[in-house]
C-alpha cells in the first residue's frame, strides 16, 4: 500500500514539476496565439474578399438581395473554415471531436435545432422572394422597411424607428404582406354621412379630391361606394390608387383630413351614434303641496 502511495505521489511529481508545467503552459500559449492569428487572418481576409466583392457585385445585374446574400454566406463559409483552422492550431481535430460528442452531438444538434432552422428558412425567403431588401412589409402585425435578410432573421425598420429581428422560420411560417410588390397600392379611406344626405353629392366632394391629384392615378379610376348601413349614418368608403405606394401612409393622413375638412366645408351632416343616459323623474308633491325637497314658502 506504502509503495503504491509512493508511486502516485511520484507521478504527481513528474507531472507538476516546475519544468514540465513550464513547458506545458508555454506549449498552450503557444498554440493559442497561433490560433488567435489564424482566425484573425481569416476575418481579415474576408474583410479583404469583402471590400472586393462589393464592388463586383454592384456591377452585376444581382439586385439588392442577391448582393446581400451572396455576401452573407461568403462571410459565413470563410469564418467557419477560419473556426476550424484555429481549433487545429489548438491541437483539436475537428473530425475527431464530432466523432467523440457521440450523444451529446446530438443533443446539442437537437438544441440547436432552431438556429438550423432559421438558417433554411433564409435560404427560401432568398428561394421564394416574398419581398426583397427596401420593401414594404408587415409580418406578424410588424410593419416596416426591410433592411437585412441574415442568416438567422429578417430585419425590419419600422416607421418609429426601431429595428426588429425576426426569425427567419417565423417569417416563413407567417402570412406576409407586401405593400410594394406590386407597383401600385390602393388607399381606402372610410366617412359616414346622415342618412338624410344626398349621396350622389357626397361622392362627387370625395372624387373631387383625388380626381386632379397627380398622387393618384387616373386608371384605375377613384370610386366611392357603400360598405354599411346603419340606424343613424351611412358609411362611404373613397377608394383611390397610388402613384408611389411608398409614400401611403402620410397619404393616408393627408387624405383622410381632406375628406373631413371638405364634407364639413360643404355642410355635409357627418353623424357619429351617441348613448344619452338619463335619470329618473322627480317624484311628485304629496297631496297638492310643493315637490318633494322644495323649501317651503316664506
Amino acid at each position: 500500500m506504502n509503495e503504491f502511495l509512493r508511486g502516485i505521489v511520484a507521478r504527481l511529481g513528474q507531472n507538476f514539476a516546475p519544468g514540465v508545467l513550464g513547458t506545458q503552459l508555454a506549449r498552450l500559449l503557444s498554440n493559442a496565439i497561433a490560433a488567435g492569428l489564424t482566425f484573425l487572418a481569416y476575418y481579415v481576409a474576408w474583410r479583404l474578399l469583402d471590400a472586393l466583392l462589393r464592388p463586383t457585385l454592384r456591377r452585376t445585374r444581382l439586385d439588392t438581395t442577391s448582393r446581400e446574400f451572396a455576401r452573407t454566406v461568403t462571410r459565413f463559409l470563410v469564418l467557419v473554415v477560419g473556426a476550424v483552422a484555429a481549433l487545429s492550431e489548438l491541437g483539436i481535430g475537428t473530425t475527431s471531436l464530432l466523432a467523440s460528442l457521440g450523444v451529446a452531438g446530438i443533443t446539442i444538434g437537437l438544441a440547436a435545432r432552431e438556429t438550423l432552422s432559421n438558417v433554411i428558412s433564409g435560404f427560401f425567403i432568398y428561394w421564394d422572394r416574398p419581398f426583397v431588401i427596401g420593401d414594404l412589409v408587415e409580418v406578424e402585425g410588424h410593419y416596416g422597411t426591410v433592411d437585412r435578410i441574415t442568416m438567422r432573421s429578417t430585419r425590419i425598420v419600422t416607421p418609429d424607428g426601431k429595428l426588429l429581428a425576426i426569425p427567419n422560420s417565423d417569417v416563413i411560417n407567417s402570412t406576409v404582406a407586401s405593400y410594394t410588390n406590386f407597383p401600385h397600392l390602393r388607399l381606402d379611406v372610410d366617412v359616414t354621412v346622415g342618412t338624410g344626405e344626398d349621396l350622389e353629392r357626397a361622392r362627387e366632394i370625395l372624387l373631387g379630391l383625388v380626381r386632379e391629384d397627380p398622387a393618384f392615378l387616373k386608371e384605375p379610376p377613384p370610386r366611392v361606394v357603400v360598405t354599411a348601413l346603419g340606424d343613424y349614418n351611412v358609411t362611404l368608403q373613397l377608394q383611390a390608387w397610388l402613384e408611389d405606394e411608398r409614400r401611403h401612409i402620410p397619404r393616408r393622413f393627408e387624405l383622410r383630413e381632406r375628406v373631413f375638412e371638405a364634407l364639413r366645408s360643404a355642410g355635409v351632416d357627418m353623424p357619429t351614434e351617441t348613448i344619452r343616459i338619463t335619470g329618473p323623474p322627480a317624484p311628485g308633491p304629496p297631496d297638492g303641496g310643493a315637490p318633494v325637497g322644495s323649501p317651503e314658502p316664506a
